[in-house]
């Protein structure tokens, strides 16, 4: 489905048949059935098609990883771009809905592993644009190198490197970016990786104003044999970015794997989209798991 639509459009283009450029052109290119496009799909870069999210807020991800495009007075800003080899891809939902690439001015992120940000060095080459990060982001974004402290270093170091690129600016925890008329506001939640963000925006739909709040992974993961209990200082700052996204401004609810909030599903609306307490929900179920698992160490499993 999703291949022949782009087709599709690029046939358009080259008939010298516009690409969407009003509201409700964008609203007719964006799918109304991400998760019958992607049906039993869920990979990393398994190609999806571009999605209304709410207001000027769109999906450009694939079936596995969630990509967001924001419209503002300024330009465009992009949240993650997925991994290396989805660019693609997502510059491709981004042209169908009828954008210029180019357009973008900022790529903003959540955490620093390649399946979220891999595709990074690519997407700035292309755009343009300038790369914000939060303070536990920035050195492995400019190293390509995963941090000695993530709890998935066994894993991450077992990949190609990322392609270091520069880093533009750096926020701290509830530092904020206006472009134009949207203002970006930085959490830094550092549960999942060290440089673990989440990113809260106002958008608007027809009178209808929200607060997105994507919401970085909720889960304590590691790899090899590295213990939470053997470190607890990062259970403690675990903990704290749970609290942290327990109290994020949540009316809608993004999640960097759509699988971790159904967002799929409500993007197609097989679920509502806006369910009350959703990041105090996500937010409990990272905390049950992370005690669950403090208590298999404890027990030796």
């Amino acid at each position: 489905m999703f291949g022949k639509g782009l087709v599709a459009i690029s046939s358009l283009a080259l008939l010298g048949v516009a690409p969407p450029s009003t509201d409700a052109e964008r609203m007719a290119a964006a799918s109304k059935d991400i998760l019958g496009a992607c049906g039993d799909r869920d990979g990393w870069s398994d190609p999806a098609p571009p999605a209304h999210v709410h207001g000027r807020t769109w999906y450009v991800g694939t079936c596995g990883i969630t990509v967001l495009l924001i419209e503002t007075s300024a330009g465009l800003v992009l949240i993650d771009t997925g991994p290396a080899d989805a660019a693609p891809h997502l510059l491709a939902n981004v042209r169908a809905l009828g954008f210029d690439p180019r357009q973008i001015k900022w790529v903003l992120m959540t955490h620093e592993h390649f399946d979220h940000v891999g595709g990074m060095a690519e997407i700035l080459r292309v755009t343009g644009a300038r790369l914000l990060t939060g303070t536990g982001a920035a050195e492995v974004m400019r190293s390509g190198k995963p941090a000695a402290d993530d709890p998935q270093l066994s894993w991450l170091a077992k990949e190609p490197p990322m392609e270091p690129v520069k880093v533009s600016r750096v926020l701290p925890h509830r530092g904020t970016l206006r472009v134009g008329d949207t203002r970006f506001t930085l959490h830094a939640n550092p549960t999942h990786s060290p440089g673990s963000t989440s990113w809260t925006w106002r958008t608007c739909d027809g009178g209808k104003c929200l607060t997105i709040a994507y919401a970085d992974s909720n889960g304590t993961s590691s790899t090899g044999d590295y213990k939470f209990s053997h470190h607890p200082e990062r259970v403690e700052e675990a903990r704290h970015g749970l609290r942290v996204m327990e109290s994020l401004p949540c009316d809608l609810l993004v999640t960097p794997h759509p699988g971790q909030s159904a967002l799929l599903e409500r993007l197609s609306g097989q679920e509502p989209l806006i369910k009350p307490r959703a990041c105090i929900e996500y937010s409990a179920s990272g905390s049950m798991r992370l005690a669950d698992r403090l208590a298999k160490e404890a027990e030796g499993k």
